[in-house]
């Protein structure tokens, strides 16, 4: 059993020893200077501005396909990469420049349609993920719908 510590811990010395290569004769100029630079750029995030972040319908028959064109701004210091849009449900679908570099101080805008289902006061939210500081971003849509001659706006009550 000494034997064996004695080896083991002969061998886990001369690893230590044998690796007497300085690094810092390794780290080259050019690479510090990218380093440098990819580290102060890190810390520069986009900023998606919208115009508005909730847009009402109003007062809308049911059924009536409905759409707004949110716009928005990206006010940060890189560029914005959106890389998906997702809507709270499927009556809502959100249309995005997909994966397309907006740089700063650039203009662009999101399609999101809702088909107009559901009754009396709605509310739909459609969450953007993007390169942004928080990751996610969210703006909603809105409609007092108003159901279709002939159709109830409560649960039916029977009769006998």
């Amino acid at each position: 059993m000494k034997k064996t510590i004695f080896l083991l811990a002969a061998v886990i010395t001369f690893g230590f020893t044998s690796c007497k290569d300085n690094a810092a004769d390794k780290v080259s100029e050019e690479n510090v200077a990218a380093a440098e630079q990819r580290d102060a750029e890190s810390g520069k995030f986009p900023v998606m501005t919208f115009e508005e972040k909730v847009w009402d319908f109003g007062n809308i028959a049911q059924g009536t396909p409905q759409e707004h064109v949110f716009k928005f701004t990206n006010t940060g210091e890189a560029d914005l990469i959106i890389v998906d849009a997702k809507a709270s449900c499927g009556c809502t679908v959100p249309q995005i420049p997909k994966n397309k570099p907006i740089a700063p101080g650039e203009t662009a805008e999101m399609l999101v349609k809702f088909n107009g289902s559901g009754k009396n006061q709605v509310s739909k939210t459609v969450t953007v993920t993007a390169n942004t500081q928080a990751g996610k971003e969210t703006v909603s849509i809105k409609a007092f719908v108003e159901p279709k001659d002939g159709a109830t706006t409560g649960s039916p009550i029977k009769v006998q």
